[in-house]
């Protein structure tokens, strides 16, 4: 069948969009992906079997997508760039990439009347309490998380099936909204493969933190993802083990709260902000690491939601240090790939950090479960069957 997915933003990257569309093309079905340009790109290219379609978008619409659920505005303006896409090339199926394009999507299908997936990337509603433009003037006033929640009960209620990231979400989805259960499946983020079996390491990062126990973050660095708290850890555990590095590898628009912290503390020595890298970097980065963090701060998000560093981070044999937000809590216990601390908790941080740092053969022991994880249980390939099946019997 011709699937058509919708993604409000530009491709590539995106590694979830990517990982289904390549599983539903090897599974038979042609994928073409609507998503938007804000420059020079090429209007229509095929990426790993993915017929992409670029539709020219602004700074304009960019700024009027926060406010999607104060006034459609945005809606609006997709909504004609969607209805042509899914006439011109036959949709059979419409795939939605999370809630901000969803009112767009349904206005578009009003006629067509075809049947909708709705792929939950994340608690949009809850996320958006975090975002910087949320925290202050005029956002703070005009973007309600409430509206937006409504919405997406409205969204997940219409949709044909609903799909998303962990059980931990799905529980939560159904009880808030009371649909059946049957409606709603797991497809979790996780790794191809590919991922760690057709890495090139880059042998110059591997020598730079060949002397240094590493501390590594991977991804967002936004201030709820707990990187202050490994920062605030910094001073005492330099003391311990001086050798200690703090590699981050990625970016956010608040990083300058971050240095500043570093700064403060006099660890700059002791911190490596690497900005955003090229995820073939990834695995290169991991390889050099001791011990691999994900120090969320625990809100309703991240409560329900894997990060997918922590798939990246076990693909490479690496102890995972967590904090107790209760998706990823529950995933490193039962598994047995790592130590949990308790949120924003420094002491606790230090604690579990020296542990690790002390015992070779606890990291070991760990990295080789996360291995095994990934290779017999979680790797993409298994992981996407739901989707696969989902999309044998939609129709």
């Amino acid at each position: 069948m011709n699937i058509g997915m919708l993604l409000d933003k530009t491709f590539p990257p995106d590694p979830r969009v990517e990982n289904e569309a390549v599983s539903l093309i090897n599974a038979g079905h042609t994928v073409y992906l609507f998503c938007l340009t804000y420059g020079d790109e090429l209007l229509e290219e095929e990426i790993l079997g993915i017929q992409v379609k670029r539709y020219l978008s602004n700074k304009v619409t960019y700024k009027f997508s926060a406010l999607a659920y104060t006034v459609p505005v945005y809606s609006m303006l997709l909504k004609g760039d969607i209805t042509s896409f899914l006439n011109n090339y036959a949709i059979d199926v419409i795939h939605i990439h999370d809630i901000r394009i969803a009112e767009a999507a349904f206005w578009a299908n009003k006629s067509l009347q075809l049947p909708t997936v709705l792929d939950l990337h994340d608690n949009m509603p809850e996320i958006l309490k975090y975002y910087p433009h949320t925290q202050k003037f005029p956002g703070k006033y005009l973007i309600s998380s409430k509206r937006w929640k409504k919405r997406e009960e409205e969204f997940i209620k219409k949709a044909t099936k609903v799909i998303t990231v962990s059980n931990e979400f799905i529980s939560e989805v159904v009880q808030r909204t009371n649909i059946s259960s049957d409606k709603i499946k797991l497809v979790p983020n996780t790794v191809l493969s590919s991922f760690y079996e057709n890495a090139v390491i880059d042998q110059k990062i591997i020598t730079r933190y060949k002397n240094n126990k590493v501390l590594l973050y991977l991804g967002d660095t936004g201030l709820r993802r707990g990187l202050q708290t490994a920062i605030d850890a910094m001073p005492g555990l330099k003391e311990k083990f001086p050798d200690i590095k703090l590699v981050i590898v990625g970016k956010n628009s608040s990083d300058a709260i971050l240095k500043k912290q570093v700064n403060h503390l006099d660890c700059s020595e002791y911190v490596d902000f690497e900005g955003w890298k090229n995820v073939s970097l990834f695995p290169s980065y991991i390889m050099a690491s001791t011990v691999c963090l994900s120090p969320l701060h625990r809100n309703i998000q991240h409560d329900v939601a894997y990060a997918n560093k922590l798939f990246q981070y076990m693909s490479f044999e690496k102890p995972l240090l967590v904090s107790n937000a209760t998706a990823q809590k529950t995933l490193v216990e039962r598994t047995n790939t790592g130590l949990v601390h308790e949120e924003r908790n420094v002491p606790d941080f230090i604690a579990k950090v020296s542990l690790l740092f002390k015992d070779e053969k606890l990291r070991e022991k760990m990295g080789t479960n996360g291995k095994d994880f990934i290779v017999n249980e979680f790797c993409w390939e298994k992981a996407s069957k739901n989707l696969i099946d989902l999309y044998d019997t939609i129709l």
